[in-house]
């Protein structure tokens, strides 16, 4: 098993990693925000265990990124914050577990047991649906109902459901636009995939979200 520590502090640092590398895990570790992004992007983890204040790019904001990038690793968050709203962000930004500084060892390496745990029981997803509509993760194929629906990479938003998609995270997520570019892309390709999933179909199931954005939904 492998982990990734992200914690700036030197002393705390190497507490987990010699604490961690003696109970049978590979370690890697960075101090700093960015250079943990970067490794939790291109290494492959089985749990991350993360700072919330960190140098270059704070805790939280890197789960952030990592959630919006469809990156599941399993990650536990280290912080001396620790009243409850402190916790529920953390949890709701992106973290599996929570653990308030000062901590006990044993208490952190069962945590990080029980995450491990749960991801080696989760039930690999290979399709996603959304009423008649329906995505295979493994061919890429899109039908609703019996149609086959020709879609091309960028029009993949059914990991979204249910959830409201801004133009600025279009734009950020899917056209790596990171400044307003003044451009009608979202609505040229809005439409275009309206065409795609809802035209002739009774039920619509893209639905614009007056001064937010756009809903891949069931009902309006």
């Amino acid at each position: 098993m492998k982990l990734l520590v992200i914690e700036d502090d030197r002393e705390t640092a190497a507490y987990l990693a010699k604490g961690l590398s003696e109970s049978g895990y590979a370690v890697d570790q960075s101090g700093d925000g960015r250079e943990g992004l970067f490794l939790a992007t291109s290494g492959s983890y089985d749990a991350i265990i993360l700072d919330r204040m960190l140098p270059g790019m704070d805790g939280l904001s890197l789960l952030g990124v990592l959630r919006g990038a469809k990156i599941g690793t399993p990650a536990l968050i280290l912080s001396a914050l620790g009243s409850v709203d402190d916790r529920v962000k953390g949890l709701r930004s992106g973290g599996d577990d929570y653990l308030v500084k000062p901590f006990a060892f044993s208490e952190l390496l069962a945590r990080i047991e029980a995450l491990l745990r749960r991801g080696a029981e989760a039930p690999s997803v290979t399709r996603l649906r959304v009423a008649d509509l329906e995505l295979d993760l493994l061919t890429r194929s899109v039908k609703r109902g019996d149609k086959t629906i020709d879609l091309l990479p960028r029009e993949f938003m059914m990991r979204n459901a249910g959830h409201v998609v801004t133009r600025t995270m279009l734009l950020e997520n899917v056209w790596d636009y990171h400044f307003d570019p003044q451009t009608n892309v979202i609505d040229v390709h809005v439409s275009r995939l309206r065409q795609k999933i809802d035209k002739r179909f009774e039920r619509p199931l893209l639905h614009t979200v007056r001064g937010a954005g756009y809903c891949l939904r069931a009902q309006e």
